[in-house]
């Protein structure tokens, strides 16, 4: 680890970085050394099905420090950052000083900024927007939301397609709406992983190998059954490509280095969103491994 500042031990830590960087890592070795409780702003590490593939704190992990919201929510029940939020706001006023560590940084805008209660989206606007490509959703965003938001992102453009079909405003308009943060930036103390794309490559490339041996493919056959790509917990990365093995499309060799580019592709909308919307969060250097 490069030079590190030192954490007031009073205030809630928040931590982000891109995947595979060593920010669970990192929230460990704060936890052990001050004590607290880790709590997860991953979108994918909260679904029960996932444990290998999302790369989950492992039970030895967790024997070390207490962790909280992890694998906690079921395959097909609904989760947005709202339900996110009013969990944390439970944890925030707890015994133990929360550490929230993550890749979402829709999670920690929303705790840090605020976030607008919008209205559930229909079934019917739901089935709609899963029959529309990208392109289709994208063209019928507001400029503004269409400005605002990462258009590279298929689930950001078809939430905001959903919220303006549902509404009749655009997300930008609700965002633009938001109520105060439940956790103010100014009273944590908040760091995001500097993870450079030569840095970072070779470390995805070796964590999806290491999840291959430790059960990956035999965590994606348990879930073959029922499978709904449109589900939010189906967005676990690696699992449509490795569900394209089992189901016979693709070799294992092409499913991995597809499920790799898909980790790239992630890992570089995760930075991006990083530099726009965490200018004031501490830079912190990766690991050094």
């Amino acid at each position: 680890m490069g030079d590190f500042p030192d954490i007031d031990r009073e205030r809630p830590v928040l931590i982000a970085g891109p995947t595979a960087s060593g920010k669970s890592w990192l929230a460990l070795e704060v936890a052990a050394g001050q004590g607290g409780v880790i709590v997860n702003a991953d979108a994918l590490q909260v679904y029960e099905n996932w444990r290998v593939l999302t790369a989950r704190p492992s039970p030895e992990d967790e024997a070390i420090a207490p962790h909280e919201l992890y694998g906690h929510v079921g395959r097909t029940a609904p989760y947005s950052v709202g339900h996110w939020l009013r969990e944390v706001a439970g944890l925030l006023d707890g015994p133990l000083r929360p550490i929230i560590v993550g890749g979402t940084g829709l999670y920690f805008t929303a705790l840090t900024e605020g976030l607008v209660e919008i209205p559930p989206v229909p079934a019917e606007i739901r089935r709609q927007a899963d029959e529309l490509d990208h392109a289709d959703r994208l063209a019928a965003l507001d400029p503004t939301t269409r400005g605002r938001i990462d258009t590279a992102n298929p689930a950001r453009v078809q939430r905001a397609w959903e919220v303006l079909a549902t509404t009749g405003r655009g997300l930008a308009d609700w965002q633009d709406d938001t109520p105060s943060p439940l956790l103010p930036l100014a009273e944590t103390t908040a760091f995001v992983l500097d993870a450079p794309k030569d840095w970072l490559t070779p470390r995805i490339e070796a964590r999806f190998d290491q999840m291959l041996a430790r059960g990956a493919l035999d965590e994606v056959r348990a879930n073959l059954r029922g499978w709904d790509p449109a589900l939010p917990s189906s967005r676990a990365i690696g699992a449509p490509e490795l569900i394209s093995h089992l189901q016979g499309a693709l070799s294992l060799e092409d499913a991995r280095e597809a499920a790799v580019i898909a980790t790239r592709q992630y890992a570089k909308r995760q930075r991006t969103w990083f530099r726009a919307r965490m200018k004031r969060w501490t830079q912190v250097g990766p690991p050094n491994d």
